[in-house]
């Protein structure tokens, strides 16, 4: 990878006004020389949000609309009229989270046809280290040109998802389901982030993250909002990820997706290959934001004994709150190992999970997906007084 410092706009921006963010948006893409270094008018453009899954804005689940409309608004005036846009949500029909994030209005203003992401094909990615195949959504292989708008929150599995794990999405249906049971651990999951990402660049031109409110704790779609007041742009996803991580006090060393993006050419996360433009990065620091601040892939399976029974007893689980829970069977649904490891019981005449810990790989799709926020991940007590002991608030650097 040439030695160049990859450039991250970090652009204040109060509230979700339409105008104001179309202003602050367009001042932080036109630090980086303006939309046309990215894209041309011929080109088929998709933009491709965050919609996990169908969720009111403000809930802070999925990319805003103002944002999706700020980069319309960019593209259309730019005389860009190839546009597109869409993602394959965790659960749920693309259209249908759409509808209820208030993407699909905005599209439907600026008459933005929704491209398909239910079905697609499978590839092949030779130069891939950690997989080289991938099923895409046909919308993905159909553009010449993606813009990703990611949503700043935290993630159960990878601590944040951004820039990088915004391209999953690219894959479509219930293939990204079968990810976490062919790639089990955490850094073979981020190796195949990142392959995605090298497969996709030459067509990923630009990375947005709102971070305007932003997600803690329980995400990505069952945390707090919070609000961080901030747009990151750049074109290096690696480079924006680490920006992302070091304004929460969290270490971008602790990320694989980073690490390894970093190591595979994808991007640089090192404080000296990285040019801060825009804003100070302090003004926006949240030292308190609520994030595991623990080095991903610490405590699981291969790090510790051979005994599955010791693992299960130490390293972080997804656990459910029976009062919250509605019963409604989205965790065993989203579960993606073979035999699953989580079943619906009825006791006393109410329906909640049962987790079968032997067989769980810790992907959290279940936290992920869980509906009603009933699911979070627990560290057991064993596991407190051992490996993650005085671990959990390490400062950034």
């Amino acid at each position: 990878m040439e030695n160049k410092k990859s450039r991250v706009v970090i652009m204040g921006c109060e509230s979700y006004d339409n105008e104001l963010v179309y202003e602050k948006l367009k001042a932080a893409i036109d630090l980086l020389g303006g939309i046309d270094q990215f894209v041309s008018p011929q080109e088929r453009i998709l933009i491709k949000p965050n919609l996990l899954r169908g969720k009111k804005a403000e809930a802070a689940v999925t990319t805003h609309p103002a944002v999706f409309e700020a980069m319309i608004r960019l593209l259309q005036e730019g005389t860009y009229n190839r546009l597109s846009y869409g993602d394959s949500p965790g659960f749920g029909a693309p259209a249908s989270a759409a509808k209820e994030s208030g993407l699909a209005a905005v599209a439907s203003k600026y008459e933005i046809p929704l491209k398909e992401f239910s079905h697609g094909q499978q590839i092949d990615f030779f130069l891939g280290i950690g997989t080289k195949k991938y099923d895409i959504a046909q919308g993905v292989l159909e553009s010449d040109a993606i813009i990703s708008l990611a949503k700043m929150k935290t993630h159960g599995l990878t601590r944040i998802t951004g820039a990088v794990k915004n391209q999953f999405g690219c894959v479509y249906g219930l293939n990204k389901g079968m990810s976490h049971a062919h790639y089990p651990d955490v850094r073979s999951f981020s190796k195949m982030l990142v392959d995605l990402n090298r497969y996709l660049s030459p067509k990923v031109r630009l990375f947005v993250m709102d971070g305007i409110v932003a997600m803690e704790g329980n995400g990505p779609a069952s945390g707090k909002p919070v609000p961080m007041k901030v747009l990151l742009v750049s074109d290096d996803p690696v480079a924006l990820d680490a920006t992302f991580a070091r304004m929460i006090n969290l270490d971008p060393s602790f990320l694989p997706t980073l690490t390894y993006g970093e190591e595979m050419e994808l991007g640089y996360w090192t404080a000296e290959n990285i040019e801060l433009l825009g804003e100070p990065l302090e003004k926006f620091y949240q030292p308190d934001f609520d994030v595991v601040r623990l080095p991903v892939g610490e405590g699981e399976p291969s790090t510790l004994s051979a005994l599955k029974v010791v693992q299960d007893l130490v390293i972080q689980r997804p656990v459910v709150d029976k009062e919250k829970c509605i019963g409604c069977g989205v965790c065993q649904e989203s579960c993606p190992v073979e035999k699953k490891a989580i079943r619906i019981v009825e006791r006393k005449r109410r329906k909640y999970p049962l987790y079968f810990y032997n067989r769980c790989i810790r992907c959290y799709c279940c936290q992920e997906m869980c509906p009603v926020g009933a699911i979070s991940i627990k560290t057991p007590l064993l596991g407190k007084l051992t490996i993650y002991k005085n671990k959990e608030n390490l400062p950034a650097k």
